[in-house]
């Protein structure tokens, strides 16, 4: 990673006022980072009991009021809803007047860019997207991870400078990406983040069904090692039954997950046809003995304990809520926002009538 030069005077954003629309897991940590930076947070909005006191510990002494509050108070607002709530906030702020012109409107999904923003940049805000691809807890250890953290940043040219310098006042290096490629981005952090923790915790799941007494304590080296190789390596990192062709290995594997744990084994069949794809397309695995492992996949994907597709019904009607019904889960972002955060895995919150200003927490 090469070194983020070092912001000159001009290029550095003034002392701002920060506010936090959804304190969830990402904007306390976020408004706390800014805070170290000498910007200065002012008011925060949670819904539910987590939020209160997420938004107490991170960010003492700062009121929390409702998102219309939030504005008008800010310099700067951290929009840090769920990703499916995060439109339908906007509108409300700008159809109700909570926008301010000339005030910075920060969201962090990694889904949108700024064009999410538009009903609120009609109303004069200056948008930016800023997603820390991180994984929050909601807790102080946050703040410190931010250092050296990714930021997908899009804004407006105009805007650039003064977002990226933003980043960089985090602790974070920031990574331009354009609108159009922001779905493609966060489907990237989804593969590579929020399924290695289904992956790791159906491992763990699996070993302590073997008899292994401490699971983390045997995956921990086995896939550091494994990370670090796939960074540095990509592909010709791929190792075991699949990569070497072992067909009959890979058979075995089948049947014990059947006997022991049949809701892995669509799973495992997803993975091994994709890791014997690449493994393939890269020279290595043989062609004589793709043959045979592939054999094995198709026929494993046709015996009991496969799951079926659902058949396609009709979509449930959209329902009016409440403010309350944007309420994140306290996951791990990534916006979690999904990192969340990044989750961040958002929830989706329906519409809302009148478009209301209220947001839940990432």
């Amino acid at each position: 990673m090469n070194p983020t030069p070092p912001l000159e005077a001009q290029d550095r954003p003034a002392r701002l006022t920060v506010g936090v629309v959804g304190a969830g897991r990402v904007g306390p940590a976020l408004a706390a980072a800014l805070k170290l930076a000498g910007h200065r947070p002012v008011a925060v909005s949670g819904v539910s009991d987590a939020s209160v006191r997420r938004a107490a510990e991170l960010l003492p002494d700062v009121p929390l009021v409702t998102p219309a509050e939030v504005l008008a108070r800010a310099d700067l607002v951290l929009l840090t809803v769920p990703d499916d709530a995060l439109a339908d906030l906007v509108t409300g702020l700008a159809e109700t007047g909570a926008v301010r012109p000339g005030q910075l409107l920060v969201h962090t999904s990694g889904r949108y860019g700024t064009a999410v923003l538009d009903p609120a940049t009609r109303a004069g805000a200056l948008p930016l997207a800023l997603h820390p691809a991180m994984t929050f807890t909601g807790t102080s250890v946050d703040v410190q991870r931010l250092a050296g953290c990714s930021f997908g940043v899009t804004a407006p040219e105009e805007l650039r400078m003064a977002a990226e310098a933003l980043v960089i006042e985090m602790g974070g290096e920031p990574e331009w990406i354009a609108e159009s490629a922001r779905p493609l981005y966060h489907a990237a952090l989804a593969i590579g983040a929020n399924h290695l923790v289904t992956l790791v915790a159906q491992s763990m799941e699996l070993l302590a069904d073997a008899g292994v007494r401490a699971p983390d304590r045997m995956l921990g080296p086995l896939l550091g090692a494994a990370l670090d190789n796939a960074l540095r390596s990509g592909d010709a990192a791929l190792t075991g039954p699949v990569a070497r062709g072992d067909a009959g290995t890979v058979a075995a594997h089948v049947a014990e997950l059947r006997r022991h744990s049949p809701q892995s084994v669509a799973g495992y069949l997803a993975m091994a046809r994709t890791t014997a794809d690449r493994a393939l397309a890269h020279g290595l695995l043989k062609p004589e003995l793709a043959e045979d492992l592939l054999g094995v996949l198709a026929d494993a994907g046709n015996g009991p304990g496969t799951a079926a597709r659902p058949a396609p019904g009709p979509a449930a009607p959209d329902t009016p809520g409440s403010p309350e019904s944007f309420e994140s889960p306290d996951n791990p972002d990534g916006r979690d926002h999904d990192p969340d955060g990044p989750d961040h895995g958002p929830d989706h919150g329906p519409d809302t009538p009148d478009h209301g200003p209220e947001g839940g927490d990432r």
